[in-house]
């Protein structure tokens, strides 16, 4: 909304006093600084009028004015209403300057004249009102003027409620227009003084000081400076002086620009920081003159209350005139005028003020301790004038990047401010210096307000974007921050997609595409993805560039944040297209198998979700042939005859006619094109089978998005049947029921063969089958897929002769209809491209290298932080305990480990017992949960699956028979990065791996960080036989290395960068016996213990990597450990076998049978003592002598030992963990005291 029209009414009667008004000699005459006195009554009135004028005129030249000079009430009114007509929507300005009439009467009255100038004739605020309508914006220059204020609102209360009334009577009347009431409450109004008083007539200022003060700004502050007493300290200044100040307002290089300049700064900084935002946005940044005009308000608020008088505006400004700010304006002027006799007469140089520089360094103070619990710094809007300045403007940009740095709130300060129109016109600049200041900033806008790409791509700022984002010669980081703004705006922005396109973005980005920045690849990746999206004209310049090519080598990228990208960016090539085609599909085939077997095991559950995103277009594409596979599973099938018998069926003439009602249902389906049976070995088979994989993924996220998918297919599957039986039933009821009669109307080829077992129920059958709800779980299916299905079952229903949603699309999925130009709607979405946004409104910092650290990482590196602190005592604890370690594993030889010094009960027999390294810790492994024992604070947290997904993977995804009877038990333990702060990584029988991070507090509970499959679970990979009492997963955690070492009922052993969440690669154990054991070394080396006595070596980083195997075992290995001097293995066995290796040798260097009923041992990795369980607890020195014997539990009626079920020994403390059959984990050492 801006202001468009200006009328301008003068009542002054040159010349002649009105009646209540006694003005003293002498006083002021000036008005607009003429002098009506000097030239004739009417000549005077015009040049007032053209003065005034050309004063508004200085503040908005656009704007369309009208004078009314000494004018009638009708003149008024014609004036009035004519510019609201032009004006429409817009602002209209009313300025009365009532110096030659009465004060305004208390009914809300000012005056005017009569056509001879002999009666002066009042003017009703309600009629002037209505001629103006709204929005508008009056000033009042006249004594009393408060009154007309007070009469203005009361009037706008009276217009509301006769408005109201109105509306209630239109209401009454059926075909009666809406009536359109303008918003007085809501017009701007600025009064020189209160109700109560009067004007100044001191005769060195104008008469109209009000209107001097709003129009003219810096001359009335010049002129007031010098009648201040303080203005004498300033010698040889005079008025007469003053009005030879050399420049020109709109000249910052000059004294008269630069003194508007400063003062435009000022009054911004006190209006920004004694106004609510809101107030501010609509007075200071919607309209140029409201903006001006307030800016100006502030001074004549100043300076007439200086006289007694109090100006009045609506809405209402705070004290402004008592903002420190003024001391600044006082000190400029100051400056200013001492240089002016110089200036003048010596014709010495003008002394730019040190004003902004002087507030620039006050806004670096700030910076250097300003957080957002403190006031904002109110230099702000100044260092947004500074923007303005070549001179300051480099460092004004470097100070407003660190501020916009500090999060999203100083961002929104930032906008509320003003400074979009600042940094958007800076694009236009050439300056390579502020190219990346100016791309760091347009980063941090973006990412909290998107919407700004509009005001960018309107005004051609995504070119200088693309031009830095070419440059080679500007850091991968500027580059990073351009791909961002560039994918900032042609996210959903069709006008964006085609600039960028224009602009060669496409082949841009894939230049780079294999930078050595991970961030750039990341960025380039999202957008292109972003371009693309929607948008086919984009996709099919990619297809030329090899676009979907190229990307492929990023979906093995070492970090998986650019993996991720790239699955988006190909998701998105994928659903781009809208109208099908051979080509289009077979490149969308291709793009879906290289996701697929490139991403389908990927470490990253953020990998995994886009791939699921990504895939479903090749649901939404191929809806037919997915419902043809979801048909061909048995499983589905199956369960939908199970359930036969529990759903009321429609009644048919014979059991014969109910097999051929579904037998040529299916039969017709995939005659007629819409549902095909789909080969075995098709790319819609793989992908099904993907997707029911996936929602059996150990991640949560991932399984609910497969399941959705799933669910989608399976719902349509529900509505083709439904729609199909429908038509076959209309025709059962005037047919025979021969299966014959049925399948030759509906079909005139020959039936196809189904497979054996399947099953066509009735559609209200699978459908109450289909969704779960006979078994009573909820359906699962999304809001979006719902929404789909209704769409697609009235579409079905209203086809003639039954044709489905899909009859119309050829067998490669193309549509040869309207159903080109259909919008898909995803089924399932995620949030990686708002939270890859949401980095770059996160603060950071620069460290001494000159990378960006996250504010979460900043307390890392900050010594006075608690976080700093915290972790230094942790690594003080860690070097302390493994030197009181030390001393005890010298002593081994002495110790007797018969000390019980912990014991609880758990729910279940302990499978696995392991000792936190640096805490007071145990954690116990049972079935499928793990918990962990504090026992000095007597705490308790355990960690446990979801039940849904434990329940998800007990049977398929798509309803068919459990392939798994039991639950997934817990069959390997870790603590990860224990030195800190520590991860419980848990592995499981079926091989998949859960990473959980421990709660802080006694009442958190654990969060789940990531969860994959660290051993695939198809028999091509050579998975062994699934027995009773497989190994499941066992693991190794190699700390140096950040490596996890996998291994089980696989003939390979499998390797997991846990940094880079990726897969290193497959070590075959050249054995079918599984590995029941795993130990890794602080080299590298790795030693696995099988189930058939053998103990092998392994070395990743050599070729080949098996250096040794050692057979001395018959019986299987209980226990292995690679000793930290990476020179022996000690192994044992069930059948009590204990060996001793050195790996330069092909033997054992000592060995010792401990007896037969062995059921678990551990080995101490760094003192010299095994441990050996059975019905009893032997332990064992590195010779083989025996150290103790544990028989029993401590304390009152202390009762013998269970069978003993696990072992394990502290890593650096001479400490064991037991755990038995009788579901008790205990803790022995040599002291009777704890730790």
């Amino acid at each position: 909304m801006k202001t468009v029209s200006v009328a301008l009414v003068l009542c002054l009667n040159v010349g002649v006093d009105p009646p209540d008004v006694v003005k003293i000699q002498p006083c002021s005459r000036l008005e607009c600084w003429i002098d009506p006195s000097s030239v004739s009554p009417q000549k005077a009135l015009e040049m007032i009028g053209s003065n005034l004028q050309k004063q508004y005129e200085r503040w908005q030249p656009r704007a369309r004015y009208k004078q009314s000079l000494d004018p009638t009430v009708e003149d008024v009114k014609k004036l009035c209403t004519s510019l609201r007509k032009n004006a429409k929507e817009e602002r209209v300005l009313f300025h009365y300057n009532g110096h030659g009439v009465p004060r305004p009467t208390v009914n809300g009255e000012i005056w005017v004249f009569n056509r001879t100038y002999t009666q002066y004739i009042p003017l009703s605020i309600y009629d002037l009102q209505t001629w103006m309508g709204a929005p508008s914006i009056y000033v009042y220059d006249c004594s009393n003027a408060g009154i007309i204020v007070n009469s203005f609102n009361t009037f706008a209360d009276q217009h509301e409620r006769e408005m109201e009334q109105m509306h209630a009577q239109a209401g009454g009347m059926r075909n009666s227009p809406p009536v359109q009431s303008p918003s007085y409450k809501n017009c701007i109004q600025l009064a020189a003084c209160a109700a109560n008083e009067i004007l100044p007539m001191n005769p060195q200022l104008p008469a109209d000081l009000f209107t001097a003060c709003l129009t003219t700004p810096i001359k009335v502050a010049l002129k007031w400076f010098t009648l201040q007493p303080t203005a004498k300290l300033v010698p040889h200044v005079s008025y007469d002086l003053i009005e030879k100040i050399p420049g020109q307002l709109n000249d910052r290089r000059t004294m008269l620009g630069e003194l508007n300049w400063i003062f435009t700064a000022i009054t911004d900084t006190i209006a920004w920081n004694t106004l609510p935002r809101d107030l501010f946005q609509k007075l200071f940044r919607q309209d140029l003159l409201v903006a001006s005009l307030f800016r100006n308000f502030l001074l004549a608020e100043r300076i007439l209350r200086s006289y007694d008088c109090t100006p009045i505006s609506n809405p209402p400004l705070l004290q402004g005139f008592r903002h420190p700010m003024w001391a600044a304006w006082d000190l400029a002027l100051d400056l200013a005028l001492s240089q002016l006799p110089g200036i003048l007469k010596r014709g010495e140089p003008f002394q730019h003020s040190p004003f902004f520089e002087e507030q620039l360094t006050a806004f670096q103070v700030w910076l250097d301790r300003g957080s957002e619990e403190r006031n904002p710094p109110e230099q702000l809007p100044i260092v947004l004038q500074v923007l303005l300045s070549q001179v300051h403007r480099l460092r004004a940009l470097e100070l407003l990047g660190r501020f916009l740095d500090l999060g999203p709130w100083a961002v929104n300060l930032a906008l509320s401010v003003g400074i979009f129109p600042y940094v958007l016109k800076l694009l236009q600049s050439s300056a390579k210096e502020l190219r990346p200041l100016l791309v760091f900033i347009w980063t941090k806008i973006l990412a909290v307000d998107s919407t700004c790409q509009v005001d960018l791509v309107r005004d051609q700022g995504h070119k200088y974007f693309l031009s830095v984002l070419q440059d080679s010669t500007i850091s991968a980081e500027y580059r990073t921050q351009s791909a961002f703004v560039l994918a900032c705006i042609v996210h959903n922005y069709p006008q964006g997609q085609n600039y960028a396109l224009q602009g060669s973005l496409v082949s841009i980005c894939l230049l780079q595409i294999c930078d050595a920045n991970w961030m750039l690849r990341q960025w380039l990746a999202i957008c292109l993805g972003q371009l693309w999206q929607d948008y086919d004209k984009a996709r099919w310049s990619g297809v030329r560039d090899l676009a979907h090519e190229k990307l492929q080598p990023l979906l093995v990228d070492p970090v998986p944040e650019v993996r991720t990208a790239a699955v988006f960016a190909l998701g998105t090539f994928i659903s781009s297209v809208k109208k099908r085609s051979d080509h289009a599909n077979n490149i969308d085939r291709s793009i879906a198998t290289t996701l697929l077997t490139t991403c389908g095991n990927d470490m990253s559950p953020l990998v995994r979700m886009e791939l699921v995103a990504a895939l479903q277009w090749m649901v939404l594409l191929f809806q037919k042939q997915f419902t043809g596979v979801f048909l061909q599973e048995p499983s589905s099938h199956n369960q939908t005859h199970s359930l036969e018998r529990n759903v009321n069926m429609k009644r048919v003439s014979s059991s014969s006619s109910i097999m051929s009602m579904g037998v040529s249902s299916m039969t017709s389906y995939g005659a007629s094109g819409t549902i095909s049976l789909v080969g075995f070995g098709s790319i819609y088979m793989k992908l099904w089978q993907s997707f029911t994989q996936l929602a059996r993924d150990p991640y949560p996220k991932v399984a609910a998005m497969a399941q959705k998918v799933i669910d989608f297919v399976r719902n349509h599957a529900v509505v083709e049947i439904e729609a199909k039986e429908a038509t076959s039933e209309k025709f059962s009821y005037s047919l025979p029921p021969s299966p014959n009669t049925r399948v030759n109307y509906l079909d005139s080829s020959s039936p196809r063969q189904l497979p054996n077992g399947i099953a066509t129920p009735n559609a209200t059958q699978y459908l109450s089958t289909g969704s779960g709800q006979s078994q009573g779980t909820p359906p699962t299916s999304s809001p979006d897929s719902r929404t789909g299905l209704r769409g697609a079952a009235n579409h079905s229903r209203s086809s003639n002769n039954g044709r489905s949603l899909h009859s119309r699309i050829s067998e490669d999925g193309e549509s040869t209809s309207s159903q080109e130009e259909r919008t898909l709607i995803p089924i399932v979405t995620t949030d990686f491209i708002p939270w890859a946004v949401s980095q770059f409104s996160r603060p950071t910092r620069r460290t001494a290298l000159g990378t960006d650290i996250t504010e979460d990482d900043d307390a890392m590196y900050d010594r006075d932080a608690p976080e700093y602190l915290e972790r230094v005592r942790r690594f003080k604890r860690n070097v302390k305990l493994r030197r009181e370690a030390s001393e005890q594993q010298s002593r081994v030889p002495f110790l007797r480990m018969e000390n019980q010094i912990w014991i609880c009960r758990t729910p279940h027999t302990p499978k696995i017992v392991k000792f936190h390294p640096y805490e007071p810790q145990i954690a116990a492994a049972f079935r499928e949960r793990v918990t962990i024992h504090d026992w000095r604070t007597q705490t308790m947290h355990s960690y446990v699956p979801d039940v849904q997904q434990q329940q998800a993977q007990r049977q398929p995804a798509f309803g068919g028979m459990a392939t798994q009877s039991r639950y997934a038990r817990v069959t390997s333990l870790e603590f990860i990065n224990a030195h800190d702060r520590s991860l419980v990584l848990v592995g499981y029988e079926d091989g998949c791996v859960r990473l959980w991070r421990p709660p802080e507090g006694e009442a958190d509970e654990p969060r789940l960080v990531t969860a994959w499959r660290a051993l695939p679970v198809d028999a091509a990979t050579g998975q062994h036989s699934k027995a009773v009492g497989a190994v499941g997963l066992v693991t190794s955690w190699q700390q140096n290395y950040q490596t996890l070492v996998a291994a089980g009922d696989f003939k390979y052993i499998r390797l997991w960068d846990t940094e880079r969440e990726l897969k290193m690669g497959d070590i075959a154990t050249d054995t079918d016996s599984p590995v029941r054991t795993l130990s890794s070394a602080p080299n590298g080396i790795i030693a696995a213990g099988c189930m058939d006595g053998s103990v092998r070596l392994f070395d990743k980083r050599c070729s080949p990597q098996v250096l040794t195997t050692y057979m001395e075992h018959t019986a299987p290995i209980l226990d292995v450990c690679l000793r930290d001097d990476c020179e022996n293995v000690i192994s044992g066995c069930s059948q009590g076998n204990i060996r001793c290796f050195d790996i330069r040798r092909n033997m054992s260097i000592q060995r010792w049978d401990t007896g037969s009923n062995v059921t678990a041992i551990t080995i101490h990795p760094k003192g010299d003592i095994v441990a050996c369980g059975g019905q009893c607890i032997n332990t064992y020195g590195l010779d083989g002598r025996n150290l103790g014997t544990i028989r029993s539990y401590e304390g009152f009626m202390a009762s013998k030992i269970g069978q003993t079920s696990c072992l394990a020994f502290h890593p650096f403390r001479v400490s064991l963990a037991v755990g038995s059959v009788d579901n008790v984990v205990a803790v022995y050492r040599d002291e009777n005291r704890r730790y």
